[in-house]
């Protein structure tokens, strides 16, 4: 118990220090390098043609017109030429952050992996129990279990205490159940990551449950976004960089932890790293014998 507290605690650390590595940060501002992009690229091609759209749907609305006929006795004219662009804005921003957060979260988590796995692992086999297809596989099968779990759940959650407790070990059971895999999958083999997740399956839901509050850290900046709107532009990419901060943290902490309880693992079963040969005793030199009186007599 005591040395799994410890690989949880050290790997925690580890995570953290890595944080503070130039490469991870570089890979959490990669989003917004992306977002920027992808924005001025639309902005380019479309943005006219979806304002123009957007406007041309705010006048010719039936229910929306008793509206502006009403706010035109107050003086407000001409409220769907400055509405179109921000309703155009709002709709796009959160479809380019997700779009852009998740391909730069598929690049990611194998750059962390390599990463650690050079500096601390280099010695640790690679089994590759667990390819490309078969990591989409069971990050789709868990993903499912979870939302119907969520689904099941949701009378529970009536109850006080149990809201704040069933959704959390929910997502925290599908954030280990999909981070582990990619930590393991290069270097474990099938049994060894099963055998991994039943002998940590409580420190790995603990991370889990973990990562996902600290998660919720960049949903308070982007509310707060919301909520002050002239601090829209500036909170909403910190809050972007701050996710994209965190996922890197938990993936860092899951790939610590895992390949370190796969090398522990393997060391209790006898295996040697390739190439790590037990050093044999060279064969002892007989010592030289000293000559008889015989030979001494025959060799004057």
């Amino acid at each position: 118990m005591l040395a799994r507290m410890g690989l949880f605690i050290d790997s925690f650390w580890r995570a953290v220090g890595y944080c503070l590595m130039p490469r991870i940060i570089a890979l959490s501002l990669l989003p917004l390098v992306l977002i920027t992009v992808v924005a001025l690229g639309g902005g380019y091609l479309f943005w006219t043609t979806a304002v123009a759209w957007t406007q041309t749907a705010l006048e010719s609305s039936t229910w929306l017109g008793l509206l502006w006929g009403w706010l035109h006795n107050f003086g407000v004219d001409n409220l769907p030429v400055a509405l179109a662009p921000l309703l155009v804005l709002m709709g796009a921003t959160p479809l380019i952050v997700i779009v852009c957060v998740l391909a730069v979260a598929v690049l990611m988590a194998p750059a962390i992996v390599t990463l650690v796995a050079q500096r601390r692992f280099a010695q640790l086999q690679r089994k590759r129990g667990g390819s490309f297809l078969a990591s989409v596989l069971w990050s789709l099968g868990s993903t499912i279990a979870a939302l119907i779990a969520l689904v099941l759940s949701m009378p529970l959650w009536l109850v006080p205490p149990l809201v704040l407790i069933l959704p959390p070990l929910i997502w925290g059971w599908l954030t280990y159940r999909v981070m582990a895999f990619d930590a393991l999958a290069e270097h474990a083999s099938k049994p060894e990551r099963q055998e991994i997740f039943k002998r940590h399956q409580l420190s790995l839901l603990s991370i889990g449950v973990l990562s996902g509050f600290l998660g919720a850290a960049p949903g308070i900046v982007w509310a707060s976004g919301v909520v002050f709107a002239a601090a829209f532009l500036v909170l909403v990419p910190i809050a972007i960089w701050i996710y994209t901060l965190v996922f890197a943290f938990s993936s860092l902490w899951f790939t610590h932890f895992c390949l370190a309880a796969l090398q522990q693992l393997r060391e209790q079963r006898g295996e040697r790293p390739p190439g790590d040969t037990p050093a044999t005793a060279a064969p002892a030199t007989p010592a030289p014998s000293l000559p008889s009186s015989s030979q001494l007599q025959d060799n004057p």
